[in-house]
């Protein structure tokens, strides 16, 4: 009964949406523990941003070699150890007592753990076992688990920091994250009997080389980069900015929780739409969608309301931008190797978060408001929009195919 069960792809899933559920979750709470910990201290925001920007940094560099390194020798052992190094990393920080202390463990060591455990990895691996007629849906199931564990970590950790303070709150957050250990486990466990022996030529450095000449590659790339820069600013500086609006710490925890919620539905609803459309036209809607909430919430009155109306409508998209990349890039370059390529492509969302992370920040620290931060991830939204409606996203095979009888 327990060898059906592990063979059967539905709980390789499970385990996935799990690993998803921890990882993501506990890095979507970090922007609670902004304010409470620069006041105590005595920091300015941006020494703390700087170190959370730098953790979502360290993720992304660390992605394509991590997935390079799952790629060759699997996903179990990758996966425990990244989420050993990641709640390490957690608890390490809830110790210090300097920025660079932080930045050392929650910005380093938490950096390269959680790109072991990342979105990126379970995709890569999922993708390999999941239906051909139902991949994308499968991503957005998991992609949706991940904000659920932001429903769920966001406003735990906030009523932790009300009544025990966030030095308690770090510690609560670095054991749960080492759940990850026995569910990455038992994911490499049912993928490793159930992932099929794929029949590919090719070597890690041909295909690296295949996305390098892709132009459609690195239109992705760069429209990717302004996701991470639009989440990972609302994640990290809108609880902030909500309390220099005079509103309750707890609206900005809440209303993390309801983007998790509606992320939940939004992921779906993508996975789904981009198993029957073509998803870089979906990713340039969404974009553009994006950037228009945006402005709206800064334009109207600020109230409970509007923020939690705000949150529910930017969390209908707010990861919907997963499924469609990552499936495009399976449908682009397939399966082999989409760890590693999926990991590239991360790591410019990684980049967007870093750059975002630290400069709402600065921003802060020098103007003393956040408008002009806000106008920066508004312009960079219609940007990408626009990025994602020349993207060829053909198989590489069709693409190069095209270019031999051109040149001959």
């Amino acid at each position: 009964m327990l060898r059906t069960v592990v063979k059967n792809p539905y709980f390789a899933l499970f385990c996935a949406v799990g690993i998803v559920f921890l990882a993501y979750g506990s890095r979507q709470s970090f922007g609670i523990y902004l304010r409470p910990i620069t006041v105590e201290m005595g920091w300015g925001r941006e020494s703390l941003s700087l170190v959370f920007g730098t953790q979502a940094l360290v993720y992304g560099l660390a992605a394509p070699f991590v997935g390079a390194i799952a790629d060759k020798w699997g996903p179990a052992r990758v996966l425990m150890a990244a989420g050993l190094m990641y709640s390490g990393g957690i608890f390490l920080m809830s110790q210090q007592v300097t920025p660079e202390g932080m930045l050392l463990s929650a910005g380093l060591l938490g950096g390269i753990g959680s790109a072991g455990c990342a979105l990126s990895m379970v995709l890569a691996i999922i993708a390999r076992i999941a239906p051909d007629h139902r991949r994308s849906l499968w991503f957005g199931i998991i992609t949706s688990g991940g904000t659920g564990g932001q429903f769920v970590l966001v406003p735990a950790g906030q009523y932790i920091i009300n009544d025990h303070g966030w030095l308690i709150a770090l510690i609560a957050l670095s054991l749960f994250v080492l759940l990850i250990l026995p569910l990455g486990f038992m994911l490499g466990t049912a993928a490793g009997r159930i992932t099929p022996d794929e029949k590919d030529d090719r070597g890690l450095f041909a295909a690296l080389g295949e996305a390098r000449r892709h132009r459609g590659f690195w239109l992705l790339v760069l429209g990717f980069f302004t996701c991470g820069f639009q989440i990972q600013y609302i994640n990290n500086h809108l609880p902030a900015y909500l309390q220099d609006m005079n509103l309750d710490p707890i609206v900005g925890a809440f209303a993390i929780s309801v983007i998790g919620i509606f992320n939940m539905i939004g992921t779906w609803i993508s996975g789904w739409l981009g198993d029957r459309y073509r998803k870089k036209y979906l990713l340039a809607i969404l974009y553009f969608l994006r950037s228009l909430i945006f402005m709206i919430f800064i334009l109207v009155p600020l109230s409970e309301w509007s923020v939690y109306i705000f949150a529910a409508s930017v969390g209908l998209l707010w990861l919907a931008t997963v499924p469609l990349t990552s499936g495009i890039v399976f449908h682009m370059f397939g399966a082999r190797y989409m760890a590693t390529l999926y990991g590239i492509v991360f790591l410019s969302h990684q980049v967007g978060s870093f750059t975002s992370v630290w400069l709402g920040g600065r921003i802060w620290d020098l103007t003393g408001s956040y408008e002009l931060a806000w106008w920066i991830v508004i312009i960079g939204g219609a940007l990408a929009s626009l990025l994602h409606w020349p993207i060829d996203d053909r198989p590489v095979s069709e693409v190069l195919a095209d270019r031999r009888a051109a040149a001959a």
